[in-house]
């Protein structure tokens, strides 16, 4: 009876140290972990509670305000105000928004009501002139003129479009644009003079066409380009460029 206890013994050696060299380090870890801390979620060590902060091998607690919270950012203070308070002097104040207005959704400040805008702490509405309507936008006049009509000294002025123009929504500015194939030019919408072999271009610089795939400007024209032996029309269509292993010399492909 002895020796089958020995044997079972010698047999359960290996698995009892096996056991214990496996648990060794997280009982070092649970020994040297500081009060209100917790095992790292990734990785080995430690790290402190919400709450709390790292502080030679100790977690101390965070100077927690009134109408705050603790975060688990390492650096920082360690918390942020709630929901309607901000930070002023390391305490959270409350918002108190002004009439017509509405607390952000990121609880730290106010925004004005559509219809008004923010002037010396109070919402203040919007007048809209007549021709007029109402932007969301918080930046700006909050507001602009209707289709046919431009801002001019808080009013919204009739814009009288040259011939060959239309109006535009632009409360600044002209408050018109040319039709396609015209050209403003001094206050008049002057036709684009497109030459043969080009079509008209929406470019607002330029002369306002461009040459048909072949040809090259010159002068106001475009010219059919002219392809030496050995080359072809190029990625633009309007020059050209030698085949392999041709290089270009003088107005020729040449081997070299």
């Amino acid at each position: 009876m002895k020796q089958i206890l020995k044997l079972c013994a010698d047999c359960y050696r290996p698995l009892i140290v096996a056991t214990f060299l496996t648990t060794l380090p997280s009982l070092a870890i649970a020994q040297a972990m500081p009060e209100n801390s917790h095992k790292r979620q990734y990785g080995g060590g430690w790290e402190c509670d919400r709450g709390y902060r790292e502080s030679n091998g100790r977690c101390k607690p965070i100077n927690l305000p009134e109408n705050a919270y603790p975060t688990t950012a390492s650096y920082g203070r360690g918390w942020e105000c709630s929901y309607g308070f901000r930070e002023q002097n390391d305490q959270c104040t409350p918002i108190n928004p002004p009439a017509n207005s509405y607390i952000k959704h990121s609880g730290d400040g106010w925004i004005c009501n559509r219809g008004f805008q923010p002037v010396d702490g109070a919402c203040v509405a919007i007048n809209v002139p007549e021709n007029g309507y109402l932007t969301d936008g918080a930046y700006g006049l909050g507001w602009e003129c209707e289709l046919g009509y431009r801002a001019v000294n808080d009013l919204c002025v009739e814009v009288v479009p040259p011939e060959n123009a239309y109006p535009t929504y632009a409360s600044y500015g002209r408050g018109w644009e040319c039709h396609r194939g015209y050209r403003e030019i001094e206050g008049t919408c002057v036709p684009i003079k497109v030459p043969q072999n080009a079509y008209l271009v929406d470019s607002t610089y330029g002369p306002g066409w461009k040459c048909a795939r072949g040809c090259l400007a010159a002068n106001e024209t475009c010219q059919p380009v002219e392809v030496p032996q050995n080359a072809h029309l190029d990625y633009s269509g309007n020059d050209w460029e030698c085949n392999r292993p041709y290089r270009k010399q003088v107005g020729k492909c040449v081997l070299q």
